[in-house]
């Protein structure tokens, strides 16, 4: 079967789908359970934060695109890591700044603390 996983039999790309999916719960529940007073630690966890929002607001964005399309068409390979590309582009638009949901996260995360 064309574009069949051997682990799940789902198409590859849902597999690759559903670990980030994980991956982003695991974040989130790290982020809630987190008791800093250091604000690297807080800016760390919120620039996370950040990147984890906008991979998922890209999502939709790239969902659409046809896969196979064009010179470089990916074919299976494609629809596989299309979803950690947009995790990546997520990552790479929160370390250039975002915007701002970081430094609203870091913010509230050391009031919450009681730490200025």
């Amino acid at each position: 079967m064309a574009g069949v996983s051997s682990i799940s039999g789902m198409p590859a790309s849902a597999d690759a789908s559903v670990a980030l999916e994980r991956q982003q719960r695991a974040q989130v529940k790290q982020m809630s359970a987190m008791k800093t007073t250091d604000p690297t630690q807080a800016d760390k966890v919120s620039r996370e934060f950040e990147a984890m929002f906008l991979s998922s607001m890209l999502q939709p964005v790239f969902a659409g695109l046809k896969s196979g399309k064009g010179k470089f068409g990916g074919g299976h390979a494609e629809d596989t890591f299309q979803a950690m590309l947009v995790d990546e582009y997520g990552k790479t638009m929160a370390k250039a700044g975002g915007v701002g949901i970081a430094k609203m996260v870091r913010d509230q995360i050391l009031q919450l603390q009681e730490v200025s």
